[in-house]
């Protein structure tokens, strides 16, 4: 369909078209040009329109066609009048600009101006900076997926998704570098073909057509106008959704959403506004009912968004209040004499722990215990988690079975930059290194982790460097933790599809205890028993 559809553009330009035909064309034109503006609009990210680059060469191509074969009717049948180059031409050369060709040349000098100074510029400029940008931080990017997927936050599946993406976002934007300028081509081709039109047309119509200059310079400029309306109409909207595209952060909103979201949460901003809008109204020789009527409007607005914040902020305070007077349950395992594992952190620390502060070392501990029991073939008993007020403010510390296995602190509101050994520069920030393997690392401030990841540091937060280091030393320390229980838990699901080798082997070959001894020696040198 698509090469069916790049046919028929070649073939436009090299074949007489009728003007009815031509009418659709151009409609069809338009009607393109608004469906990619809208998906523009309301994608999430750039990355759900990855097929915009090609798109722009298609629409570009289409729309030079149509000039060409709008040009070629005009030049031909200019001297039958205003209807020779088709209805919609005529519409936009009369209707919208008056019948008048010198607002209709003023009208296209400044749409002109405005695709080509001021949107297609600006797009081609943002292209080539995230094309730069988004190659540069790909390295610092895929180390980032590494240290996630090592620190069991991710599965080998979310990785190679991860991965994948990262590969279409370079590959997105560096078409886009190149694309990018299709568009400011057409808009340059617009103008030279504009301006063949007049000067063909007005040679025609005096020396082949015998027409008066005026009448001649009369009816082509218009047609010709009007052809250049109908071709910088779709060349602007397209440009827009250009730049949309290539200016789109990612987000889990769509841009009205988004823009709607980031308005509404500056309530003070419209205040302001509906003040300096309601002075305007009030001096002496303005019109005051337009500034009343804005400022009336915005204000209305701060209002109902202030008035919706307090709702949300009362609900809040009832929620926290029913929780803090709902009765504790005890659980039975918390009265035990001794936890297998323990994580103790220090007060500061607390925050990560704590799922009211969107702490994510709870979720992430969950992941390890799962990761583990994939790659070594046991699940390691829970990690109880507490505070200690015994430990530094910022420090933690894993315990097994009582005894204190691997102790660190960590630097809350900042994030840990590791230097791989490929880069030589330094950042600034508070030098120590990193627990788990031993790398020297700095820990810099949050505002400044695109400048690490760009320099070649894996950065990583908080989290993270607990959560890789608790699951190093769980690997470490896992044959402590496989006891005669987790032994014979292990051998009972074996035993489900293998009762006769089960029964063959325990206890006429080896006894639970010699199992036990071989298993741990295993873990110990970091085997996976779970095959």
């Amino acid at each position: 369909m698509v090469a069916g559809g790049i046919i028929v553009i070649l073939g436009v330009m090299v074949m007489p078209i009728p003007t009815f035909l031509l009418d659709i064309l151009i409609s069809f034109s338009i009607t393109f040009s608004l469906i990619i503006l809208m998906v523009a609009v309301f994608m999430m990210s750039s990355l759900e329109f990855s097929v915009f680059p090609s798109l722009l060469l298609v629409v570009t191509l289409l729309r030079l066609s149509l000039n060409i074969a709008s040009t070629r009717i005009i030049l031909l049948n200019g001297d039958q009048g205003a209807s020779a180059a088709g209805e919609v031409i005529k519409s936009f050369g009369n209707f919208v600009v008056g019948g008048n060709f010198v607002v209709g040349t003023v009208i296209f000098i400044i749409l002109v101006m405005i695709n080509f100074i001021v949107i297609t510029k600006g797009s081609v400029r943002t292209s080539e900076v995230a094309a730069r940008f988004t190659l540069d931080a790909i390295p610092g990017k895929q180390m980032s997926i590494d240290a996630d997927l090592n620190a069991g936050l991710i599965t080998e599946k979310e990785a190679r998704d991860r991965r994948r993406n990262l590969e279409r976002e370079a590959d997105f934007y560096g078409s886009m570098d190149g694309a990018i300028r299709f568009v400011r081509g057409d808009a340059i081709a617009g103008i030279l073909i504009t301006l063949v039109n007049i000067l063909g047309g007005f040679a025609i119509g005096v020396f082949q057509q015998g027409m008066d200059a005026s009448e001649a310079a009369q009816i082509y400029t218009l047609l010709t106008i009007g052809d250049g309306l109908v071709s910088q109409l779709p060349a602007l909207i397209v440009s827009t959704a250009a730049g949309l595209v290539v200016t789109r952060a990612q987000s889990d909103k769509n841009l009205p959403g988004e823009l709607m979201k980031q308005l509404l949460d500056q309530p003070n901003a419209f205040i302001i506004a509906a003040g300096i809008l309601f002075f305007f109204g009030m001096i002496p020789g303005l019109p005051h009912f337009p500034f009343f009527l804005m400022s009336l409007i915005t204000g209305t607005i701060a209002y109902q968004k202030l008035k919706d914040n307090k709702n949300i902020e009362q609900l809040a305070l009832k929620k926290k209040d029913d929780e803090a007077k709902a009765p504790l349950a005890e659980k039975v395992e918390s009265i035990l004499p001794l936890d297998v594992m323990e994580l103790e952190v220090g007060y500061e620390l607390i925050p990560l722990v704590d799922a009211e502060r969107n702490g994510e070392l709870l979720e992430r501990i969950k992941s390890i215990r799962r990761q583990f029991a994939l790659e070594m073939g046991f699940i390691v008993p829970p990690l109880h988690i507490r505070d200690n007020l015994q430990l530094k403010s910022n420090e933690y510390s894993v315990v097994i079975k009582g005894v204190d296995v691997a102790k660190d602190s960590i630097m809350m509101g900042r994030i840990l930059a590791m230097n791989p050994g490929t880069t030589e520069q330094e950042l600034d920030g508070i030098k120590t290194t990193e627990p788990t393997f031993g790398l020297p690392a700095v820990w810099i401030p949050s505002t400044k982790k695109q400048e690490a990841q760009l320099a070649g540091f894996t950065v990583v937060d908080p989290a993270t460097v607990i959560t890789t280091h608790i699951k190093e030393t769980i690997k470490r320390h896992a044959h402590e933790l496989l006891g005669r229980q987790e032994t014979q838990a292990l051998l009972d699901k074996f035993k489900e599809p293998n009762p006769k080798v089960v029964e063959e082997l325990i206890p006429n070959l080896l006894s639970l205890g010699k199992v036990q001894k071989v298993l741990q020696n295993l873990l110990k040198e970091q085997i996976s028993i779970r095959t």
